[in-house]
């Protein structure tokens, strides 16, 4: 490894002697380096959603990271579109990027599809559908603004009941589609999308 390469140096015969100031420098230089690979390839994996169609080819969809402001501190926040909580937490997240200052903080969004609201796997994909499009990010937070403006018309009563009982992904879609003013059918039917969803799930 990069760490015994160092040791090895330092203590190698005939060779100049390092002092052990230096070869720990050295090990912690190679660590360094080997950690900003793997953090760029990370993120990079986390943008790009990598599949092989049926017949074999490799394709690639690019699907926007849901983040928002460039600064060291993390704050990471896992919401359910239609959960009244999440609203809540959703409509307040601007506020809090404006008064931390985007170069303090970055702000990503998780979406934790939860089972109980009937159509939160559809809202889900419609989200990261539109993170798909030209809009990016930006547009997926149109969809989270849509959805979570007319939330109780993305719910159903007591989990289990109401008008929504008749309505199909179709229909959602359509409603999601009118509330954002954007066109979201073609990438939501994209398979690949599936990984991006199955990443948010994880």
């Amino acid at each position: 490894t990069s760490r015994d390469h160092a040791r090895r140096k330092a203590n190698q015969p005939g060779a100049p002697c390092l002092s052990r100031a230096n070869a720990l420098r050295e090990e912690r230089e190679v660590f360094a380096r080997t950690l900003l690979v793997t953090m760029l390839g990370a993120m990079q994996s986390a943008q790009r959603v990598f599949c092989t169609t049926i017949d074999g080819s490799n394709t690639t969809m690019y699907s926007d990271v849901l983040s928002w402001g460039h600064g060291p501190r993390l704050f990471e926040v896992f919401l359910e579109p239609t959960c009244p909580f999440s609203v809540k937490a959703f409509f307040k997240l601007d506020e809090l990027l404006a008064q931390a200052g985007e170069d303090k903080i970055t702000v990503k969004i998780r979406l934790q599809s939860q089972p109980w609201h009937m159509f939160s796997g559809v809202i889900v994909r419609c989200i990261l559908a539109a993170a798909t499009l030209e809009g990016g990010k930006e547009s997926a937070k149109a969809v989270m603004t849509a959805v979570a403006s007319h939330r109780e018309e993305f719910e159903f009563e007591h989990h289990a009941s109401g008008p929504n009982m008749d309505a199909t992904p179709n229909d959602i879609i359509a409603r999601i589609e009118r509330y954002s003013g954007l066109a979201l059918a073609d990438a939501f039917a994209n398979p690949e999308l599936e990984h991006t969803v199955k990443w948010h799930a994880k």
